[in-house]
């Protein structure tokens, strides 16, 4: 069960509170300038300081170093009239250069050469404008030369534009290895963990490193329609990229074939060509799925260690596991929906369906996720080790496409997981919650198999 953060009826009087002390403190103050000394002014002029320093920058007066900047492989050099002071002020890397020399010779590579204007301007007004091809440009450049605010600066641009969908998630997600940004990523990993299948169907996914889809794989929080997606994703990759035969095997052995029904494992096995070339390096797992499903997950449990994460669905976006649920002006009213999902992974549990009502409130109000229906055959001993693990994804528009750009996931051990979307202004309509006025959820439930006390 989830919970909505607003503020509840009995903190409004702390927020008065607040309002009176601050209200009598104003006063007091005034009452305290009652016939002493006026009160001081402030004289704001840092604009136009900005624009002196600009026009400095700009026109070279007083300059007393040269940059001549060379575009590596190139005979193209770029050259600025700079002031020694400025740029040691940021740098300590500019201020040892340039200690006993009035021009220095730069390499760079073309993209930082061709931002290096723009690197410039940040050192003498602290500020610049930037787009997305230029981000790991002028990233390098801050790193190399020691500035630490930029580099913070263009790391927090290069996030935020995942969180968005809007950067190129696989080539940051290299960036930030060769430069040990270890938040960075970070979030390119979970941006590509919940957008795979639109990462997959791009141009992108054919630069993905064996180093990146090996931190991949593994994850739990991939989002997909099925396991069969991730399947087929992966066989694309090795026909692209045609790795070695150990990386291959290694990944292929990363699916989760138990998740796969058996009538697609007979296809696979018959006409994948990835399986056609390394099918020995898994037999042993798919053996493993053809007994999963052969087998009640009572029966078979008692037997074999089913806490694998072979055993674990992702968040699959299939019907068999959730729903979509699009709330139009969720600021407003209650709203209820309700929807089925299978018992279990497991093809005994195929035709067992649970249903799941859903309640979303914003008024103080749980959003609840709670089963209120099991048929016969799901409600007796075969559906022991079983409990539910809830994931609510939020989805968001960028240049057309949905993308996830929050997951939250809730398990059945609390009936109540606090401050769901606590920090979403639903009041805003530019609020990175909506899409077009509307929160687009997707509701989905994982169950998950316990290990049963094994018979002698």
């Amino acid at each position: 069960m989830l919970k909505l953060g607003f503020a509840r009826p009995g903190s409004w009087g702390s927020f008065w509170a607040v309002l009176t002390l601050v209200g009598l403190a104003t006063r007091a103050a005034q009452r305290a300038d009652v016939g002493g000394e006026a009160a001081g002014a402030s004289i704001n002029h840092s604009q136009l300081l900005l624009q002196r320093l600009q026009e400095l920058l700009r026109q070279g007066n007083a300059s007393d170093v040269v940059l001549r900047v060379q575009a590596a492989g190139t005979d193209e050099v770029r050259v600025f009239h700079a002031h020694r002071l400025l740029l040691g002020l940021h740098s300590t890397v500019f201020q040892q250069l340039l200690s006993n020399q009035s021009e220095v010779q730069l390499q760079e590579p073309r993209d930082g050469a061709a931002v290096f204007d723009k690197f410039i301007r940040y050192l003498y007004c602290g500020e610049l404008t930037l787009q997305l091809g230029q981000a790991i440009a002028l990233h390098r450049l801050a790193t190399k030369y020691g500035v630490a605010s930029l580099q913070r600066g263009v790391a927090d641009y290069m996030r935020a534009h995942l969180a968005g969908g809007a950067g190129p998630a696989v080539g940051w997600y290299h960036y930030a290895v060769s430069t040990g940004d270890e938040a960075l990523r970070e979030s390119c990993l979970r941006f590509l963990a919940w957008n795979l299948s639109a990462v997959a169907g791009s141009a992108e996914w054919g630069a993905v490193s064996p180093d990146l889809l090996a931190q991949l794989l593994p994850r739990s929080d991939l989002v997909l329609q099925d396991e069969l997606e991730l399947f087929h994703a992966l066989e694309a990759w090795l026909g692209r990229v045609r790795p070695p035969p150990t990386v291959a095997e290694r990944a292929l052995r990363a699916i989760r074939y138990p998740m796969i029904p058996p009538a697609q494992l007979f296809q696979l096995q018959a006409r994948s060509a990835a399986l056609a070339r390394h099918g020995e390096a898994v037999a042993d797992l798919l053996l493993q799925a053809y007994q999963f499903h052969a087998a009640s997950p009572l029966h078979y449990a008692k037997f074999f260690d089913v806490n694998g994460s072979a055993f674990l669905p992702r968040n699959y976006l299939a019907s068999a596991w959730g729903a979509p649920w699009v709330i139009n002006n969720p600021a407003r009213d209650d709203r209820s929906t309700s929807f089925q999902t299978q018992l279990g992974p497991s093809g005994h549990d195929s035709g067992r369906r649970v249903t799941w009502n859903v309640l979303f409130s914003p008024r103080w109000l749980p959003v609840s996720l709670r089963p209120v229906y099991a048929d016969a055959a799901g409600t007796g001993g075969d559906a022991a080790g079983v409990s539910f693990q809830k994931t609510v994804l939020v989805g968001a528009r960028q240049h057309g496409r949905l993308l996830v750009r929050h997951a939250y996931s809730f398990h059945q051990s609390s009936e109540e997981a606090g401050d769901f979307l606590a920090h979403a202004d639903l009041q805003r309509r530019n609020s990175e919650y909506l899409v077009e006025n509307a929160l687009h959820l997707h509701l989905i439930v994982k169950p998950v198999y316990h290990t049963l006390i094994r018979t002698p």
